[in-house]
């Protein structure tokens, strides 16, 4: 927060020299100390809110190599010569405790080629896959364990 309040005043000056940055760290330091004090805000929600931003970067590179994945996987499904794709409904259980958990495992299921979640009631999944081969791992997946770590 203290590097956001010292940027805005240099913005907000247009220009950088010894003075504006003397000025800005020494006002910087007074806003901060106001915001703690007095508007509750605390350094150490801070550092854990960039732990949580760290860890939904790595849950969003997870996420793109998981749809490249599904993506090979269905093109090999289309390009095979297999006679008859099995298409099946899946139900699975999650202990994930909030519902944006629960929003964001299920977008994530449906944003994976050859998935789609059909039903979300509470901690109940029903996932459509194109094939009994997509299921493998649905029910206890790395998303979960991200999106577990997110909650808390």
């Amino acid at each position: 927060m203290f590097v956001l309040y010292f940027m805005l005043w240099v913005i907000f000056n247009g220009r950088l020299t010894l003075e504006i940055a003397t000025f800005g760290l020494i006002i910087a330091g007074i806003v901060l100390w106001f915001t703690c004090r007095y508007m509750g805000y605390s350094l150490k929600a801070e550092r854990k809110l960039y732990g949580r931003v760290l860890l939904f970067v790595k849950y969003v590179a997870l996420l793109v190599k998981e749809i490249i994945k599904a993506n090979f996987s269905v093109i090999h499904l289309i390009l095979t010569q297999k006679e008859e794709v099995q298409p099946v409904l899946v139900t699975f259980h999650t202990d994930l405790k909030t519902p944006v958990g629960r929003a964001f495992l299920a977008n994530a299921i449906t944003l994976t080629p050859g998935t789609i979640t059909v039903t979300l009631e509470e901690d109940e999944y029903m996932v459509h896959c194109l094939d009994e081969d997509l299921t493998e791992g649905i029910n206890d997946s790395a998303f979960q364990e991200y999106i577990r770590r997110l909650e808390e």
